[in-house]
């Protein structure tokens, strides 16, 4: 029989998510418990089946989600998702026909931009996608880092020993308290939102997915370790930073040898940054930090009396982004100085090409149509990588991936386009 593409309905969904697991080399097996617990995560008008002989063989669901833009505002995004084919089918064009029909529907729908984290580097280019946002994971060797073993909380003493060049954010009065994952339900979502409207990259979080982070709702597949939580709290009360971890336990003759492994750090100001930081490095018998993903130009190296004491264990692409209508990705963002640009856009798909003038400078922009000479060309996916401001069109260009028309053209995109900080994205979806 014909391979058939569609939605699923409520019965597919025990085949839908066996054919998941299968891509993504999990247990195959699905209880009727796990389906019942993931069912309410799924759209299934947003969530794609193919069938070979009735039989599920490929996976694909999109959501809606907010994408902050530099300069804060949010825009209205696609988050594609749960993409998987099985062993037996792929190099069949099952992801292409898929992906297809998702980016047209949110297209129509009037979506921006979509989304995704990509588990292979190789395949989304194709597709219009570009990586935008990058991520860094250090461990900490607390012995090494050369920070004060007499600090306890905020303000109680030196926070770094020695004569190392370390950051010393002075603290007026905030406190660290360890909380529990109720507490974590209240304030999290709020002192996420405030943290999501000052960092460019951040996408919103659910209900669905602050109750997974704090164990509220636990699938019967995934092992599950119940983390600390801790809250920084500013000098008014205003809960600035949230700190969730877990001890890994091992300890040789007597010695403790124990590593923090950070689940999330999310702080709204450098003075909550740097305190759940220290907090977490002056937990008694924990000799190790691993930091999970952070920004690539984190803080936390120069934190330390020895930046070097945090070293690098992985740096890797994270957020991709997919144009779809590009005057409304840049006229969401702003702009550092006055500039004009044509940007001519090859879009394989249909979706978003064209030739665009953009008008843009501290006060707002303007992007439409035209039919003026182009300064700088490019496939879609290359203005996906570059509208968050993280990477250089003099880069590019070195490397072929942009056509540059016009003389110092990329050198002028280049200082309307970087951002002072580079975009991160903390969440996984």
């Amino acid at each position: 029989m014909a391979l058939d593409i569609r939605t699923i309905t409520d019965a597919d969904v025990p085949d839908w998510l066996r054919a998941c697991n299968t891509g993504f080399l999990l247990d195959p097996v699905i209880s009727e418990e796990e389906v019942e617990l993931r069912r309410p995560g799924l759209n299934l008008d947003r969530t794609q089946g193919a069938f070979d002989d009735g039989r599920c063989v490929g996976c694909f669901r999109s959501f809606a989600q907010e994408l902050t833009s530099v300069g804060g505002a949010p825009v209205p995004a696609t988050a594609v998702t749960n993409v998987s084919i099985v062993p037996t089918h792929r190099r069949r064009g099952l992801l292409t026909e898929m992906m297809g029909r998702d980016l047209r529907a949110a297209k129509e729908r009037g979506d921006a931009v979509a989304t995704l984290l990509a588990a292979e580097y190789p395949i989304y280019g194709r597709y219009g996608f570009g990586p935008a946002t990058w991520t860094t994971r250090w461990t900490v060797d607390i012995a090494r880092a050369g920070l004060s073993a007499g600090y306890a909380r905020p303000g109680d003493a030196p926070l770094v020993s020695g004569k190392g060049r370390a950051a010393r954010i002075a603290d007026p009065g905030g406190r660290v308290d360890l909380v529990d994952p109720a507490e974590v339900l209240v304030e999290g979502p709020a002192l996420h939102d405030r943290l999501r409207a000052q960092r460019h990259g951040m996408v919103n979080r659910s209900e669905r997915v602050w109750r997974l982070e704090t164990g509220d709702l636990r699938y019967p597949s995934t092992k599950w370790t119940e983390p600390f939580h801790a809250l920084y709290r500013g000098p008014d009360g205003t809960v600035e930073g949230l700190l969730t971890y877990t001890i890994d336990q091992h300890w040789a003759a007597k010695m403790p040898e124990n590593t923090a492994r950070v689940r999330s750090l999310l702080a709204t100001t450098p003075a909550a940054e740097s305190a759940l930081w220290y907090f977490l490095f002056s937990v008694d018998w924990v000799v190790r930090v691993d930091t999970w993903y952070r920004a690539p130009d984190d803080v936390l190296p120069l934190l330390l009396g020895d930046p070097r004491a945090a070293v690098p264990q992985a740096q890797a692409d994270w957020l991709w982004i997919r144009p779809l209508d590009v005057p409304h990705l840049m006229r969401a963002r702003t702009y550092p100085v006055e500039g004009s640009l044509v940007l001519d856009l090859h879009d394989a798909a249909g979706l978003a090409g064209g030739r665009f003038a953009l008008e843009a400078g501290p006060d707002g922009a303007s992007c439409v149509p035209t039919s003026r000479d182009a300064d700088l060309s490019m496939d879609i996916g290359e203005l996906g990588t570059l509208w968050l401001g993280d990477e250089s069109l003099t880069r590019l260009v070195s490397l072929g991936r942009v056509e540059e028309h016009r003389a110092g053209a990329a050198a002028r995109a280049d200082a309307l386009l970087r951002a002072g900080r580079r975009p991160w994205c903390p969440d996984s979806f």
